[in-house]
């Protein structure tokens, strides 16, 4: 009987569960703690462990999913880096974002590099690398080294790599480590961010650990990869940018695991985001183009996802220019006026009070604003300072902190520099005065929503008769954007054939009549021609009314609340190795595997030998990375082009996966 625990951290929530022989026995969810992710993780895994009753002795494997490197990323952090750049020229520098990903750090163009049939153009300048790192790297945490078609021959960049280390003794990111694909400059670009990040997981793992040692849990750990594969924590410390998009890849894995799905349209829906994504043959879809993260196209396979700024806490806009009204939701994040009345009930609902005996209703009516503790204020404005030393860390009415419009623009920047939190309508509010949920305090979100209901559209009618009616309305939106998020999904498959955005089909007339069953001289149907398996703690509430509006069916899984946690433990090793073979002149058969070009005379020895070596590395990978039985599974590429009426070998790429659920410890 194994016990496995599985940690998701997430950017509000962090959630554990444990699994026994396929079964959930426990959940459970605490904030995330940004200042030390650490305390989060403990207390979600004190917290099933209470729950189960169980001997910490009998857990086997415990797991992590993260979105620490894909915050990072999108928010601009982590340490400063170098990047050894061998054989390119200084102008490639400014091409393919090169430049914004370094922001500042040092770069040392050398010469060096091979050519695309693996031969050597230029010997490396070793003497110019030395100087640099005598002199050039003041505060570097990590090296980045990219060399001109490293996937043909990677000789230079572990040249490089070798003598970084032996002088410096830090962390070096080889690029063709990272990916075998040819586009030296987004290689380039995805070293330079995994370097940016090895030092921030490194210590989340260390501390995740140390966590899981100080409850009693020995088991080994592993860390979930952005395509929903497992790697060793070992392997995460010196790949870090491979777990990009993890919490996401893990919860179409959980939901995989749960429904058993083939074929789906996954959907999860959080506080913030709303995350869609395909399983297609029992595996999620990946992105051909590589993951994109805080606007940086990376060469990491990951989960192709499209995520929307709609969830439960998003802010609820008044449609007030228009003669017929309604609401629009998000894309910002606000806190629900529920929440805040459960943690300053008298503040709010004197607030709320007071603004629902006024004669006139005032602009920031409902609203709420307060300070972030322990955030860094420096480099802001005047305005902007002046505006955020009115706002203290208790809440209290935004009515009672701006004072001019202008402040308005200072609080909108606060808020983006994550300083100041706003509290205004939510779903979640909705759902309070609905009664579907009932998590926090009812009365104020009733007031709020009366409050808001009052607001006056373009033909000076009340935007809602009642908090009831208001309450439908934000909810009744909330499916027609998810509707609108999935329909988008299903048209960016389907893109090619129609030649027109996924985007504009989705919001098309006859889409939307289609979805209605149209009947006039023409009949125009549409749906989903999938199942859609709703995820996320608030999917139940929304997501019926979403399968009606898209004539399909919804799975909602008994743990669709924990499906990231889930995914991070029941996930498979998998280990990918791919290398080339090309043909340099008639007869030859080039090789281009790690240890250089080998050649042959025939095109089914090249091919051998190349399946062999790679066979090898991935198995070796995927058993370091502590995979128990492991497949192999090979795909050969082989590329012809007709020359006088025969057929001529060009290029044959392999790709060969290895791949094993994790050993577990044996007690």
């Amino acid at each position: 009987m194994t016990l496995m625990l599985g940690v998701d951290t997430g950017g509000t929530y962090t959630d554990a569960v444990l699994i026994r022989d396929d079964q959930v026995i426990a959940s459970a969810k605490s904030l995330t703690t940004r200042q030390d992710l650490a305390l989060g993780i403990g207390r979600s895994v004190q917290a099933v462990l209470d729950e189960a009753q169980t001997k910490v002795e009998e857990i086997s494997l415990a797991s992590l999913s993260t979105t620490l490197a894909t915050n990072a990323l999108v928010e601009g952090q982590g340490g400063r880096v170098a990047l050894i750049y061998i054989g390119f020229a200084t102008e490639d520098l400014g091409r393919h974002g090169l430049n914004d990903a370094l922001k500042g750090d040092p770069g040392l163009i050398l010469a060096g590099g091979h050519n695309h049939a693996g031969a050597e153009v230029l010997p490396l300048d070793k003497q110019a690398l030395l100087a640099f790192l005598e002199t050039g790297i003041e505060g570097v945490s990590g090296f980045a080294v990219a060399s001109v078609f490293a996937t043909r021959n990677p000789a230079h960049e572990i040249e490089a790599a070798d003598i970084i280390a032996q002088r410096t003794g830090l962390p070096v990111t080889c690029s063709h480590h990272l990916s075998s694909k040819l586009n030296g400059p987004k290689r380039a670009v995805t070293a330079v961010l995994n370097a940016r990040l090895v030092g921030m997981i490194d210590r989340l793992i260390n501390r995740a650990e140390d966590c899981l040692r100080d409850l009693g849990i020995q088991a080994p750990m592993m860390v979930v990869r952005g395509d929903g594969a497992l790697m060793s924590a070992s392997q995460a410390r010196s790949r870090p940018i491979e777990t990009i998009l993890s919490g996401p890849a893990a919860s179409i894995v959980g939901a995989r695991w749960m429904t058993g799905a083939q074929h789906a349209v996954v959907s999860d829906i959080g506080g913030t985001t709303t995350d869609v994504a395909l399983i297609e043959r029992g595996l999620p879809k990946i992105d051909p183009a590589g993951a994109q993260v805080g606007g940086f196209r990376t060469m990491v396979e990951a989960v192709a996802m499209r995520t929307t700024g709609l969830g439960g806490d998003s802010q609820v806009h008044a449609r007030q220019d228009g003669l017929s009204g309604g609401v629009i939701l998000g894309p910002r994040r606000v806190l629900p006026i529920s929440l805040l009345a459960h943690d300053a009930a008298d503040v709010i609902h004197a607030a709320l009070d007071m603004q629902l005996n006024a004669v006139t209703p005032g602009e920031f009516d409902g609203r709420f604003v307060r300070a972030i503790e322990g955030v860094n204020a420096g480099g802001l404005t005047v305005r902007d300072a002046t505006v955020l030393q009115r706002i203290s860390t208790t809440v209290q009415p935004l009515g009672a902190v701006m004072r001019t419009r202008l402040d308005l623009p200072a609080l909108t920047r606060l808020v983006d520099r994550g300083l100041v939190q706003l509290g205004a309508v939510t779903p979640s509010d909705a759902c309070h005065v609905l009664g579907t949920l009932s998590e926090w305090d009812v009365d104020a979100a009733y007031k709020a929503l009366t409050l808001f209901a009052r607001k006056r559209i373009g033909t000076g009618k009340q935007l809602a008769p009642s908090a009831e009616d208001l309450a439908h309305m934000i909810v009744d939106q909330v499916t027609q954007q998810t509707s609108l998020a999935l329909l988008e999904a299903g048209f960016s498959e389907d893109e090619a054939e129609f030649g027109v955005s996924a985007a504009d089909l989705a919001r098309h007339v006859l889409t939307q009549r289609g979805l209605e069953h149209h009947r006039g001289v023409i009949s125009v149907d549409v749906g989903m021609n999938v199942d859609v398996i709703g995820l996320g703690a608030s999917a139940a509430t929304y997501y019926p009314a979403v399968g009606t509006r898209l004539n399909c069916s919804v799975i909602l899984p008994e743990h669709a609340a924990v499906a990231n946690a889930i995914g991070a433990v029941v996930g498979q090793i998998t280990q990918r190795q791919s290398g080339s073979v090309t043909a340099p002149s008639e007869g030859v058969f080039r090789v281009h595997g790690s240890d250089g070009p080998q050649d042959f005379s025939t095109q089914s020895a090249a091919l051998q030998y190349l399946e062999d070596i790679l066979t090898g590395q991935a198995t070796a990978n995927a058993r370091d990375a502590g995979a128990g039985d492991v497949q192999i599974h090979v795909t050969r590429d082989i590329r012809t082009a007709q020359a006088e009426s025969r057929e001529v070998f060009v290029e044959a790429v392999l790709t060969v996966e290895a791949s094993g659920r994790p050993r577990v410890a044996h007690h």
